[in-house]
């Protein structure tokens, strides 16, 4: 179909060489065949003639993008795209041109005006450059923050056991506040960070916000919808924004969940997005072009083998802290405190802390949950309450598995076969396995 049309134009154009509406069909029916050199060929004699024929234009800069001539194709759009503001076809060139060029942040404020102008707007291939998630462009970080900080009221004496995990964060947060000028003498600086890490539901949230209760200190909880957004560039400005908002409320504690999300090893990242965002998390640690004394940083992870080894460099998270699963004197002690004020008769604590190895505290909720959904049965049938007895958290217990033993057999292989630097020796201590 083309062939017949392209051969019935070049005919017109012999008889009327300077028709360049004519001209400027034949690009186009070039283009529409992959005939790009051809195409390429039609448009510049256009421009020849008039320089001044913006569809010629556009269509040029089309040819070289297929080429593969970015910068070409950037030279030309750039020529026109100030008189035609509103051409999404044109923009949307304009965008997947800069993004070949790797002018990312340029790239998204062409993104953006598309969707101004259209915000239904959606192409797979900018998408996958430009966008992290699907959230909206406008996300706020302050409002996030707004329901994010706070004040705990809870402290160490809310927690069960964990004695070691307190005397360290003790040691690195709390003294240095309550004797200043001792760590000011010796050079010391008041905050930095601290990498908890360990088997899930084992405390390390309730342990971050009871530090920030313990010195009074402002708390702020930072989740990865927090920081990571759509647009490239937004989440380095998400975590810059709770970084300065720390700053301008010391002494503040940022307790950042999940950081291996955030802070993954950039040797196993294959786009640079998530490697621009760690660069500026290690800048915000750092403290570059700002002052972090009084900025307290709590972290927690799963999975610390998949962090990123700069994170562990000292001014960092230079104290890594494994958070084992509740000893049996801890058991009792999250026993009582979930039963506290809770119906109960007739409880072994210490019986049931030794029935319950290896459980974490989310473990021991879960038992005190379902033993509960069993008396609240037994109170629909007898239409009286009944109270949580020893027997019920005995059976309750039988019901739930220890979700630390699938934590334990990974992290094993960790500790046994990439612990060059004695990093997981906890692990292989509370195991009792010798290297």
């Amino acid at each position: 179909m083309y062939k017949e049309i392209i051969e019935d134009l070049k005919k017109a154009l012999e008889l009327s060489p300077s028709n360049l509406p004519l001209r400027l069909r034949l690009g186009k029916c070039f283009e529409a065949i992959y005939d790009f050199e051809n195409a390429e060929k039609e448009y510049l004699e256009i421009l020849k003639r008039d320089g001044n024929f913006s569809e010629a234009k556009e269509g040029l800069a089309n040819v070289y993008f297929s080429l593969g001539k970015y910068n070409a194709a950037l030279v030309v759009i750039e020529e026109i795209s100030s008189d035609d503001e509103h051409n999404i076809s044109l923009l949307v060139l304009h965008c997947k041109t800069l993004i070949k060029l790797g002018e990312v942040g340029n790239a998204q404020e062409i993104y953006k005006r598309i969707l101004i102008l259209n915000p239904d707007f959606s192409d797979e291939e900018i998408d996958s450059q430009l966008r992290i998630k699907a959230n909206s462009p406008t996300h706020e970080i302050d409002e996030e923050l707004a329901t994010s900080f706070e004040k705990p009221k809870v402290n160490f004496a809310a927690i069960g056991g964990m004695e070691d995990v307190k005397n360290e964060i003790s040691l690195k947060i709390i003294q240095p506040l309550n004797h200043p000028e001792l760590y000011k003498a010796y050079g010391k600086k008041i905050g930095g960070g601290i990498l908890l890490y360990g088997p899930p539901g084992c405390g390390k949230t309730h342990i971050a916000r009871a530090t920030a209760g313990e010195i009074n200190a402002n708390f702020i909880n930072v989740g990865i919808n927090d920081i990571l957004e759509m647009w490239i560039g937004n989440s380095e400005r998400n975590l810059h924004e709770i970084f300065e908002t720390a700053r301008k409320n010391t002494p503040c504690v940022i307790f950042i969940d999940e950081i291996d999300a955030l802070g993954a090893n950039r040797n196993d990242m294959a786009k640079s997005g998530g490697r621009t965002l760690i660069n500026q998390f290690l800048a915000e640690l750092d403290g570059i072009n700002s002052d972090n004394e009084g900025i307290l940083i709590l972290a927690a992870t799963n999975t610390p083998w998949h962090l990123d080894p700069a994170f562990r460099r000292p001014g960092r998270f230079d104290r890594i802290i494994f958070v084992a699963p509740p000893d049996v004197n801890a058991r009792e002690e999250i026993f009582k405190l979930h039963l506290e004020e809770k119906p109960v008769e007739k409880i072994d604590y210490q019986k049931l802390a030794k029935l319950s190895k290896d459980f974490s505290g989310a473990d021991i909720k879960a038992t005190i949950d379902v033993a509960i959904e069993e008396k609240l049965q037994e109170s629909f049938k007898t239409g009286k309450l009944e109270a949580i007895s020893g027997k019920s958290l005995l059976k309750a217990i039988k019901r739930v598995n220890a979700s630390t033993k699938e934590w334990f057999s990974s992290a094993k292989n960790y500790a046994l076969y990439a612990n060059d630097s004695g990093l997981y020796d906890d692990i292989l201590a509370y195991l009792n396995i010798k290297k």
